[in-house]
C-alpha cells in the first residue's frame, strides 16, 4: 500500500481554505509572484518540526529533500527569499490559523481533573532573552533586550488558547487587564505578580471566580469562619475576609474567601485568596496547584520548540516563528487527542520529526511500540558466541 509522506498526512489537520481568507483579509500575498504565504508557512513549519537553527540549515534541509518537495507544494527556498518574506509578511496571518487550530484541538481535548465543570484557566508569562543590539524594538533594560510571551492556558488538554507577545517592559498585570477575555462561570488561577484589585473586580463584575496566593503585605481583616478548618486535607483555616484601607474598600468592596493550607508533601504553608465561596477548601488548593502545569508548559516549548534564536531580527519574523511554533505544539496535541496517543507528547513530537519525510502511514506510526522495535543482537550472549564460532569453522 502506498502512503504519502507524515509531513504531507499533517496538512489533513491544516485548514487551508482558512488559511487562504486569512491572507487574502491582509492581503499577504501582495506582489508575491512565487514564495507564497503558504509557502513560507510550510517552510517554517519544516525548520520547527525538524529543529533548524539557521536559514543555511532550512536551505541545506530542503535541499536534501528536494526530490520530496514537488508532492508538498515546496521547494528549495534561498536564504535571502526566506527572510525577506519573514521580515515582511503580516504574523497576523499565522494567528489567525493559530487560532483556527486551537479551536478543533479545544473540541478533542480531555477535561481537567476535577469534578466540577467550570472551565479552568492559568494565566502567566515567560521571558525570552534577546540582543539588543539586533533588536533594538525589544528593550527590557539599559542594555538588555527581551520579549515577553503572555499566555493564557486552558487546563482541559493543557492548550494555550490565548498568547501575546510584548517587549519585556509591558507588566503581565497590564497585559491579562487589557487582553484577555474573561469568561463568566470560568476560574482562572495566576501567581501573585497578578494581584490587583482593580483585576480582582474585573473577574468577579464579569460572573468568574480567581484562585491565587495572598501577597505577605496585604492589609485584611477577618469577618468569620466560613468552614470549619479540616486538617486531615490540609487546610489550616478556611474564613471570610476584606481588604481594609479606604483605597482597597473602593478598589474590591466585596468580601473575598482566605485559605491557609498546609502542603504535607513541602511542609509549607500557604494562604489563597478567592472569590469562590461553593467550592471544597481542598479543591481551591488544588486549582492553584494546577497553575504549575503553565510552568511545564512554558518549559516544554523552550526546550522542543525553536523560540529562543530567530530566523530574523525584526518584529514580524520573531512573532511569525513564535505562532508556527505554537502551531506545531497544537497540531502534536491535537494528533494525540483525536487517536487517544497514550506517551507523552515529547514522545509523539520525537516520532514525527524522525519520520516526517518519509511514506509511512501516521497510524503506524503512532501505534509503534517501542517493545516491537527489534533490537541489535548481544554479541556476548552464548548463543551468538555459538553461532560466529560454527561461522568461522
Amino acid at each position: 500500500m502506498h502512503y504519502s509522506s507524515i509531513f504531507q498526512q499533517l496538512f489533513n489537520f491544516i485548514p487551508r481554505h482558512r488559511f487562504e481568507k486569512s491572507v487574502e483579509n491582509l492581503s499577504g500575498d501582495r506582489y508575491c509572484k512565487h514564495f507564497t504565504a503558504w509557502r513560507q508557512f510550510l517552510t517554517c513549519l519544516y525548520a520547527q518540526i525538524t529543529g533548524k537553527d539557521s536559514l543555511r540549515e532550512i536551505e541545506n534541509g530542503l535541499l536534501a529533500n528536494h526530490d520530496r518537495l514537488y508532492h508538498l507544494g515546496m521547494e528549495v527556498v534561498p536564504k535571502s527569499t526566506l527572510s525577506e518574506a519573514m521580515n515582511r509578511r503580516d504574523p497576523e496571518i499565522f494567528k489567525a490559523l493559530f487560532e483556527e487550530i486551537l479551536d478543533r484541538a479545544l473540541k478533542c481535548a480531555p477535561s481537567h481533573k476535577f469534578r466540577f465543570h467550570n472551565p479552568l484557566y492559568a494565566i502567566d508569562s515567560t521571558t525570552i532573552d534577546l540582543c539588543l543590539n539586533l533588536y533594538d524594538w525589544a528593550h527590557y533594560r539599559k542594555n538588555k533586550g527581551a520579549i515577553k510571551l503572555h499566555t493564557e492556558l486552558d487546563l482541559s488538554g493543557n492548550l494555550p488558547c490565548f498568547v501575546m507577545l510584548s517587549n519585556g517592559k509591558i507588566a503581565d498585570i497590564r497585559a491579562a487587564r487589557e487582553n484577555i477575555i474573561i469568561v463568566p462561570d470560568s476560574i482562572y488561577t495566576f501567581d501573585k505578580g497578578y494581584s490587583d484589585l482593580n483585576w480582582f473586580q474585573h473577574i468577579a463584575d464579569s460572573e468568574a471566580y480567581f484562585v491565587t496566593r495572598l501577597k505577605d503585605n496585604a492589609k485584611i481583616e477577618f469577618l468569620g469562619q466560613h468552614r470549619e478548618a479540616n486538617e486531615k486535607r490540609g487546610v489550616l483555616r478556611d474564613e471570610a475576609v476584606w481588604f481594609t484601607g479606604y483605597q482597597s474598600a473602593r478598589k474590591y468592596p466585596g468580601e473575598l474567601r482566605l485559605i491557609e493550607f498546609l502542603d504535607e508533601s513541602t511542609g509549607k504553608t500557604y494562604r489563597f485568596i478567592t472569590n469562590n465561596f461553593k467550592l471544597a477548601a481542598a479543591s481551591i488548593a488544588g486549582i492553584y496547584k494546577q497553575r504549575w502545569q503553565i510552568e511545564i508548559f512554558f518549559k516544554w516549548i523552550k526546550q522542543n520548540l525553536k523560540i529562543k534564536s530567530f530566523l530574523g531580527t525584526s518584529e514580524n519574523a520573531v512573532m511569525t516563528q513564535i505562532y508556527v511554533a505554537l502551531i506545531h505544539y497544537l497540531l502534536v496535541a491535537y494528533i494525540k487527542f483525536l487517536h487517544g496517543f497514550k506517551l507523552s507528547l515529547s514522545e509523539l513530537t520525537n516520532r514525527i520529526r524522525e519520520t516526517l519525510m518519509q511514506n509511512l502511514s501516521l497510524l503506524e506510526v503512532l501505534a509503534l511500540n517501542r517493545k516491537t522495535i527489534t533490537k541489535p543482537p548481544d554479541w556476548n550472549a552464548p548463543e551468538q558466541l555459538e553461532l560466529f564460532n560454527e561461522f568461522l569453522c
